[in-house]
């Protein structure tokens, strides 16, 4: 006889929330972040008290246990290039990957080359003029999914910062094995 093991698994809701900032002339600190279930995983500021960074930053999610499985940073002021590289990693997620974006100080100075890339995925940064700023979650593969802020300009990003906040619903997940065959004596 064969016994035939079930087992369901099922895990809890995922919170993500994501904040950018863009730079600004007015010595007003900015702060963005990422949070998984409330806990930041990443964070940078302007002016504030933790280190600033240029460009666009993504984050790969485990949506099933929550947690932060790689990051990057595209410093897309400084180089054309690494908007290239940001669309050749985008580019290269498998389907069904949980995708945050957030851009800090200055992202759109030479962003043309991915911005197609992110424009596919749901967010459109094309019109994100010198320090406007985005956010956004995504799942490769999916742009309906795509939860997605910006703010045009440096003016508006001041006054606003774009922030997105998304809840990944629990999962369930069944596992089935065979168990070796068991004796006639039982």
């Amino acid at each position: 006889m064969t016994l035939l093991i079930l087992l369901f698994v099922i895990a809890a809701q995922c919170s993500i929330e994501a904040q950018a900032y863009g730079a600004n002339n007015f010595g007003e600190a900015k702060y963005a972040y990422v949070k998984l279930n409330g806990v930041a995983v990443w964070q940078a500021s302007f002016l504030g008290e933790h280190p600033n960074a240029y460009g666009a930053h993504m984050f790969v999610i485990d949506p099933f246990n929550c947690t932060l499985l790689e990051s990057r940073n595209d410093n897309t002021y400084g180089s054309a290039d690494e908007a290239a590289r940001l669309r050749g990693y985008i580019e290269s997620l498998a389907d069904g990957t949980v995708l945050v974006g957030v851009s800090t100080d200055e992202a759109s100075n030479n962003m043309d080359r991915a911005e197609a890339t992110l424009t596919a995925l749901g967010a459109d940064v094309s019109d994100v003029g010198w320090r406007g700023a985005w956010a956004f979650v995504t799942e490769i593969g999916d742009p309906s999914k795509t939860v997605f802020d910006k703010e045009l300009t440096e003016e508006s990003a001041r006054a606003r910062q774009p922030s997105v906040t998304t809840t990944l619903p629990g999962t369930v997940r069944s596992i089935c094995t065979e168990a070796a065959q068991l004796s006639s004596h039982l």
